[in-house]
């Protein structure tokens, strides 16, 4: 996000499109849930994944997928199983995304959005 001469802002369409598919993949509580747990276990198997949390094993495979597309998890094979890691290099870049954003918004309180 950036202004341009006339004081507006300029919002990169392809980067505001990645954005907001990581933000809505960790606006869901059962996704937040994953990588609490992944996070929690450094890395570890979906089958360990839907029978500790007791969820269902398709339910997991979808939201695991979300955060796969997005990049917030790393999967990786483990003879068979998939197992998965929490990337931090994507979930921090997110976080001081986001950081950057309201504090922009702090600093200018003029920088009007709805326009």
């Amino acid at each position: 996000m950036r202004k341009n001469s006339h004081n507006r802002v300029v919002i990169d369409d392809e980067k505001l499109e990645t954005s907001t598919e990581i933000l809505r993949a960790l606006a869901h509580p059962l996704r937040m849930r994953l990588l609490a747990f992944i996070d929690k276990h450094s890395t570890v198997n979906v089958n360990k994944i839907y029978n500790t949390l007791q969820l269902e094993q398709s339910i997991t495979s979808q939201h695991l997928k979300i955060l796969r597309e997005t990049e917030l998890v790393l999967p990786t094979r483990d003879g068979k199983y998939i197992v998965y890691q929490v990337n931090y290099d994507k979930l921090g870049a997110a976080i001081i995304a986001v950081r950057r954003f309201v504090e922009t918004l702090e600093m200018d309180p003029e920088l009007d959005l709805d326009d």
